[in-house]
Order: structure tokens, then sequence, then C-alpha cells
């Protein structure tokens, strides 16, 4: 690899930055910094909606016509936990046994870092190029994702921006690079299930109204209906309880209220509407005589890149550096990609997660290179 950028050093840069989301830390300065020095045109996207924190986010591009390749990522983190329960500072970005440690390492510094090398090596031995690449980086994928990715994707719409493909470099790679390309997610909706009844008495039940029963059958029920057998590309959907509560701890009382909590990753058997459709009948064949409150939280629908062109350029620099061919999965939790579905081709490969969001989050460094290498691989076919 031709290289003029060293992806680990910038990548251990970028980790002293202590951007817990939704802070930036400095970790956008420095990314824009090295980009402008790059020759890409930077801007910054400060985002806020009522009753949220204020969001930095970036966006640079080099180049103005087509084919458009977008890399996006977050240079937001997850909080450390107990700082002394780490054997490194955490935010050090210290190597060591031939790792890069803390937090970022995986999820994702290490990448960003590795698609800017990569790109500074493509200009190295290519010089100007037909067409543009752009990076889409915002501060606020771990957080609530409200003043992040999907306001920016807004404003590139505004802008008339046209994006052909988009790579996230989420760690995609369950156990070593070059496992997994992620080409789509299931869906996720989260469901709250409220039963009202009447506070009462244990010994006097005839005074009151007793919703926990109730409650109970309608959880029941739905977690013991199937949803699908799982599809091409996708496992089957899946539902999940996740609380039941009725904030007593009285035995002798029989509480006014239970609230049960369900979670739902659906694959392409489903979208939003009809979700939602199958869980409101799914809680009426069971509810009785009694009535429910229910309420639905979207937070990404599911979405598939039809393997082509683009998937397998990317599958072909991954083996060529690796020797591994890796598995097109649509497996896993979201990510940003859910939102990037809208407008454009979207596929996922960064570094490998085995400690992403843990204590002593760690990636070899020999992955930050090879990925530099496969994503300069990927930039010199799609720019052929």
């Amino acid at each position: 690899m031709s290289q003029s950028l060293d992806p680990v050093e910038l990548a251990a840069r970028l980790i002293r930055c202590p951007s817990v989301t939704p802070a930036e830390a400095g970790a956008l300065d420095l990314l824009q910094e090295v980009l402008q020095e790059l020759g890409f045109i930077c801007t910054r996207l400060p985002f806020q909606e009522d009753g949220t924190e204020a969001v930095d986010n970036l966006y640079a591009r080099r180049g103005t016509d087509g084919p458009h390749i977008c890399f996006a990522g977050h240079t937001d983190v997850v909080p450390v936990g107990n700082a002394d329960d780490w054997q490194t500072d955490p935010f050090a970005g210290d190597i060591r046994e031939q790792a890069l440690w803390g937090r970022g390492a995986a999820d994702m510094k290490g990448a960003i870092a590795a698609f800017v090398a990569a790109v500074a090596a493509h200009q190295q031995a290519h010089g100007d190029f037909n067409g543009s690449i752009s990076f889409l980086i915002t501060g606020d994928e771990e957080g609530p994702s409200t003043n992040g990715t999907r306001k920016m994707l807004g404003w590139l719409q505004d802008q008339g921006e046209i994006i052909d493909d988009c790579l996230v470099g989420e760690p995609t790679n369950p156990d070593v690079l070059g496992d997994m390309i992620k080409i789509g997610r299931r869906g996720s909706v989260n469901g709250v299930v409220t039963v009202t009844g009447t506070q009462g008495h244990v010994a006097y039940p005839h005074l009151a109204d007793n919703p926990v029963p109730q409650l109970v059958r309608l959880m029941a029920h739905l977690a013991a209906s199937p949803l699908d057998d799982g599809s091409e590309h996708f496992q089957p959907s899946n539902l999940e309880i996740t609380s039941v509560d009725v904030g007593n701890g009285a035995t002798n009382v029989i509480p006014a209220q239970a609230v049960g909590r369900f979670n739902i990753r659906y694959n392409d058997h489903w979208d939003k509407d009809k979700i939602s459709e199958w869980i409101e009948a799914r809680l009426d064949e069971a509810v009785g005589d009694a009535g429910y409150a229910l309420e639905l939280s979207h937070t990404g629908d599911c979405f598939l890149t039809e393997p082509g062109p683009f998937v397998k350029t990317l599958s072909t620099a991954v083996e060529e550096v690796t020797g591994r061919a890796p598995i097109l999965s649509t497996s896993g939790g979201t990510s940003d990609a859910r939102f990037i579905k809208d407008i454009t081709r979207v596929v996922e490969f960064g570094l490998v997660g085995k400690t992403m969001h843990k204590v002593d989050e760690h990636v070899p460094v020999d992955d930050i290179r090879q990925l530099a290498i496969i994503y300069e691989k990927l930039l010199a076919s799609y720019f052929a």
C-alpha cells in the first residue's frame, strides 16, 4: 500500500479525543484538519432539537462529479464504565501487544482512520480521479440518533447532493477481519402494553380489578405467536419480552396498573405498517373483555441492499487482502445504515467487533492496516 498516512497513528489520535456521546471533544476538529490537507471541502453541521443536547457533525467531499462514494461513520463513543477496570487509560490510545487500546478502537475510530488512510494512498497512487469521495461523520450514533445522520441526510438532499454508494465502517466482523459484510439490517420496533385496573386489598378482590392477569395473557399470547420462518437473506423475525412491571413492592395490594415491554426485530416479510398491524391483531385476539393501551416506537425499518457490482467489488477487495470470502449478512442490531438506505445503496464493513463497548476495547494494529488496504483496493476498483 503506497500510504502517506498511518491509519494506526490517526486512530490513536482520534481515541485521545474523549468524545463520549454527544461530546465532540476535538475528534471532528482533528478529522477536518486531516481531510482539508487532503483537499476535501469540509462543512460542519451542528443540530439541536428542543429538549435535546446539541450535536456537531461533519460532511467532507472531494470532487464534484459522479460516481460518488461516501464513507459514513461516527466519532462518538459509549461511556467507558469504571475506568479503573481498564488495563490502560481508555483515552490514551496506547499500542501494546500489537494492538491499539482505547474506547472507540473497534467502534469505530479505527475504521474512520483506515478510510482516511485509504483515500490518502489512493490520491498518492492515482492523483486526480473522475468522481467524488465524501465522509458523512456524525457525533450522534451511540446516543438517541436525533441530531446526527438523519438531519445530515436532510441537509444533503436540500443541497442537491447525490450519493451513488455508501460504505458504513461499523465493526461487522464477528471473529476475524474478512468474516462478514452487512448488506442489510432487520427492522426494530419497541412496544409498551399498559393494562389499567383498580387498586385494592388482596383480601377483597371483588372490590378491586387486578390488571396483572390480563397483562400476562397479552404478553404470553404475543410471545407464543410465530412471526415467520425467515427469508433468503434474513433470519426469522423474533419478539422478546423485555420487561413486566407493576411498580408494586407490597404483598397485600392489588396494583392499579401493569406495564409490559417488548421488542421485535423483523425481516423483509414485514414493514413498519405490517408489523404494527400484526401486533395489534395479536393483542386483540387475547384481550377478552378488558382493554389495553399500546404504544409503538419504530427505530428503523428493515432494508436489504441486493448483492450487485458494489457489493461484489467490496467482497473481492476483502478476499484479496484477507484470503477470506466474506459472508453477506443481515444479522445483528441497527446502525445508521437504516437511515442512509433511504437515499442510496449502503453496505457495512469495518473491523472486528469482539471488544466494542467493553472494558479494554482494542483491535490488532495489523487489522487496521489491512482494513486500510481493503478500502484502498475498493477505491481503485470503484474509480477504474
